[in-house]
């Protein structure tokens, strides 16, 4: 195991009952990096996060930090304080007194609880408020105690479980910030879930993509969107466009797929092993296509605008191409005349990612 990991999990696995909730899950982080669980509900993503904290006992794998295994240890024991969607702050208490509980647990001198937690306290920006009570205190303000509250145990990783879904919109992009500037600023191994794509884009080091227990696809933000290995994660992040096509030609590190009903063709860079005559699937992301610019790229469809969207920054428009497909295209150039009718839209052959449907 290479010195930059710290949570090894192989072979995890997870059952309650006849369901079979986590599916044989291999996966490695390294120190530092700011990793996002993501899937929609009931994947799998919380019940691996409980797991790795010790909340459940896994039915077979393990799972350890900095080479040690923790499958027999309890959850105080491991170094994974978790923080949870509800806080769970103690509604009696100071917020000093919450974030000292669990150096208080271990009695740790009162001189070190004291530095400790007021240090904590400083990275989260709420010096000033130690004597104040959970009730006292907005959404965002709760949430970082909750931060401080881990933070003040000096572990390995830190667990998030879907802390900012109880804030509202605007709140919950300042705390994201603010939360992903901690995480940098202090060196910190984060693991964090969520169901919120654009969440797991703008905070992530590497994203898991689950799917029904198992994981889909483990990558940077950027791999993710730009280079899904499968439909499941392409439509699941964002909004994509799939087209059917067949490979006709095949390089070494490029591909010429055949398309739509005219029988036009684009030559791709992929480094998918397809052969001649197999059947792939096109993905191309809505702000990738064009509308009636005849320099906008190789690949080109005929195609009939149904309706469009006003989205503020971009119009949305929705359009018939061959054999009935369905189309979304992103148009920002908002003072323009709007479409309508028959269409073409364009895409650059570097815009467009090749999924393989088989094998």
């Amino acid at each position: 195991m290479s010195a930059q990991v710290l949570l090894d999990l192989k072979n995890v696995n997870k059952v309650f009952g006849d369901n079979h909730v986590l599916k044989h899950i291999h996966l490695q982080i390294e120190r530092g990096q700011f990793v996002t669980f993501l899937g929609p509900s009931g994947c799998g993503k919380t019940t691996l996060l409980r797991s790795i904290a010790g909340f459940y006992t896994l039915d077979e794998g393990e799972i350890r930090i900095d080479g040690k295994l923790m499958n027999d240890l309890p959850p105080h024991k491991r170094g994974t304080p978790m923080v949870f969607q509800e806080y769970a702050l103690f509604p009696h208490m100071t917020v000093f007194d919450n974030v000292a509980y669990g150096l208080d647990i271990q009695k740790r001198p009162e001189e070190e609880v004291q530095q400790r937690v007021r240090a904590a306290l400083a990275k989260v920006k709420l010096t000033g408020l130690e004597e104040r009570y959970p009730h006292q205190l907005s959404g965002g303000q709760q949430q970082r105690v909750a931060m401080a509250r881990a933070l003040v145990m000096n572990s390995p990783i830190i667990l998030l479980d879907e802390p900012l879904s109880n804030l509202d919109a605007k709140l919950r992009e300042e705390v994201r910030v603010e939360l992903r500037a901690i995480q940098r600023e202090l060196g910190l191994t984060v693991i964090y879930v969520t169901h919120d794509q654009l969440e797991a884009l703008s905070m992530s080091d590497c994203i898991v993509v689950f799917n029904k227990g198992a994981i889909e696809q483990c990558g940077t933000p950027h791999e993710i969107y730009y280079k899904p290995r499968t439909r499941y994660v392409a439509d699941f992040i964002g909004t994509t466009n799939f087209v059917d096509a067949v490979v006709r030609e095949k390089e070494e590190r490029t591909a010429t797929v055949e398309y739509g009903d005219r029988g036009r063709t684009v030559t791709l860079h992929t480094d998918e092993p397809v052969t001649v005559g197999e059947q792939v699937l096109l993905c191309i992301r809505p702000e990738s296509l064009r509308i009636n610019q005849p320099d906008a790229g190789e690949f080109r469809m005929d195609a009939v605008v149904k309706s469009s969207m006003f989205l503020g920054e971009k119009e949305r428009y929705f359009l018939a191409g061959d054999n009935g497909t369905e189309w979304i295209v992103d148009a920002y150039d908002i003072g323009q005349t709007s479409f309508e009718g028959t269409v073409e839209i364009r895409a650059g052959a570097d815009k467009i990612h090749l999924i393989r449907t088989a094998g």
